[in-house]
């Protein structure tokens, strides 16, 4: 409830932010940016709230984005009462609202992971898009009877109110305390893994592509939503209330037909639907010039925008197991509204140039065009995925001493494989290389022993043995096909071989002397010892 009142608050804003703008810049680009302006922190800021909320308490994360939001939103609302505000001001405005949005969005989509069973999921983000979608419905049209008796300034200070419930609860909700094993990752490192397990990921990687492709024209008829009521049906801020109201209805209807539609369909098949449609209803915005008629193409275009993105974002969370799943959902974010900001700002252009009418078309025919790529590349059915962790690894007791900061450390694993094995194996190996490089693994590589043909050896290396632990711990059921392939290929009778070494410098040689020490950096201290 206190979300969904904080949606009517942003949907309020969004409402007079693109009205104000019509006031304060003639050029169709300028209003365009203010939806680019919302959308480019989505891109700019991605990788970085996902690590965030990967690694931080995700309630604290946001708590501090509602109040930076709230604070932006107290500003702009004391600007617009002033009179202060010129189009870029107002456009830097929604910009830093954007920035709390962006911080805000990773921490809460992969909180609903936390909160309900992984068989609920995909109905549970549904409902989450669902009441995002029903202040979409109601909040233009709110906001635009705001505009029209009382001004952008009124819409401004009822976004600066809305923040207050969303924070109320967050301060109050408790949410159950969850054991870390290992320390936190450090941010850079962490987001280098989240890029890594994306970029080796091939089903994330599919569905990125195709969220960013749709990205490009989803946005059409959002950003051009104030020229549309203005010039091509001839109203003012209620109109344009109206139907922004109706593309919300159909959003809300998107949302409430999502379950149905993925009991009957596969994720692929709700995609190319989703694209079909909204690239009618665009077209239809376009040529229409009656409110009626608009209003019903933009619910169509409503209800397929939201059953895409929902659609994306299931997924995502599907197809990424939990330690990473803010980040991917990041980077998820980066190329949808990377996407739709560029999309933005084009079809700001082409309608500079060749009118509304024209650059929704453009919107269309893209949208048409993406809808192609589908039988090119169809999506994957992320529901099969188990990514949950095995949970089987131990970390093994050395008789080395070492710290987790010591390294790097050196894996070799030696398999003995019969000659009518080796192409299924190097099948295997080749799957065994994505999933090591995936979850850390540096520089792996594949050797056969030139005087054993039958040993083989896999190697790789990891920068610390605190890595090397986390790279094991993020073995998933999903991988278990795999061991279970090379367990099988091994020569029956013949164990497989596990050394786990530290490189040793013999350089740098500190003067303290111990049996056997082992310092952060790999360096012994006995010269005996260096052999």
């Amino acid at each position: 409830m206190a979300s969904i009142l904080s949606n009517f608050g942003g949907m309020i804003q969004s409402v007079g932010a693109s009205w104000m703008m019509t006031s304060l810049a003639s050029s169709p680009q300028m209003v365009a940016l203010v939806q680019a302006s919302t959308a480019l922190p989505f891109m700019l800021l991605a990788l970085f709230a996902g690590a965030v909320a990967d690694n931080l308490d995700r309630r604290k994360v946001m708590l501090a984005s509602q109040f930076f939001m709230l604070a932006i939103s107290t500003m702009l609302t004391l600007f617009a009462w002033q009179g202060w505000l010129s189009p870029w001001l107002l456009l830097i405005f929604t910009f830093l609202i954007g920035c709390g949005m962006a911080m805000n969005g990773p921490a809460w989509q992969a909180s609903v992971g936390d909160v309900v069973p992984r068989a609920q999921l995909a109905r549970a983000v549904a409902l989450n898009s669902m009441g995002f979608n029903i202040a979409r419905s109601l909040g233009p049209a709110i906001g635009g009877a705001i505009v029209a008796a009382a001004g952008a300034a009124a819409a401004f200070l009822m976004n600066t109110l809305s923040y207050f419930g969303l924070i109320t609860v967050l301060l109050r909700w408790k949410p159950p305390a969850t054991e870390k094993r290992l320390p936190r990752e450090g941010l850079l490192v962490a987001i280098e893994a989240g890029l890594r397990y994306v970029a080796m990921s091939p089903h994330l990687r599919m569905v990125m592509g195709r969220a960013m492709s749709f990205g490009l024209a989803a946005n059409a008829a959002p950003a051009l939503m104030p020229l549309v009521a203005r010039d091509l049906v001839g109203g003012g801020p209620v109109t344009y209330g109206i139907l922004f109201g109706a593309f919300g209805v159909g959003a809300v209807i998107g949302g409430l037909s999502s379950g149905r539609l993925r009991n009957r369909l596969a994720t692929e098949g709700i995609i190319r639907l989703a694209s079909l449609s909204l690239a009618i209803g665009t077209a239809v915005t376009a040529l229409s010039p009656n409110i009626a008629v608009t209003a019903g193409a933009l619910m169509i275009a409503g209800a397929s925008w939201v059953l895409a993105l929902s659609t994306f974002n299931i997924t995502i969370q599907l197809a990424s197991p939990r330690w990473v799943v803010a980040r991917a959902l990041s980077v998820y974010q980066m190329t949808a509204f990377g996407g739709m900001a560029f999309g933005a700002w084009l079809l700001g252009v082409i309608a500079d140039d060749h009118g509304v009418s024209a650059a929704l078309l453009a919107g269309a025919l893209v949208q048409a065009a993406v809808m192609l790529i589908g039988f090119l590349s169809p999506l994957p059915q992320a529901e099969d995925l188990n990514l949950d962790p095995i949970s089987q690894w131990t970390e093994p007791e050395t008789a080395v001493p070492l710290e987790p900061r010591s390294g790097p450390v050196v894996i070799t694993l030696e398999y003995r494989i019969e000659p009518g094995n080796i192409v299924p194996f190097l099948a295997a190996m080749t799957e065994r290389r994505r999933i090591r490089r995936r979850d850390g693994a540096h520089g792996w590589t594949l050797l056969r022993d030139l005087h054993d043909p039958e040993l083989w050896i896999e190697r790789y290396h990891v920068a610390t043995w605190l890595d090397y632990v986390r790279h094991n711990q993020r073995r998933t059921h999903a991988d278990a096909e795999n061991i279970a392939a090379l367990h099988a290929l091994q020569k029956p009778g013949e164990p497989m071989r596990v050394h786990r070494m530290i490189e040793r410098q013999t350089d740098s040689l500190p003067s303290s002397r111990r049996d056997d020490p082992i310092t952060p950096g790999g360096l012994i201290s006995d010269p005996a010892q260096s052999t």
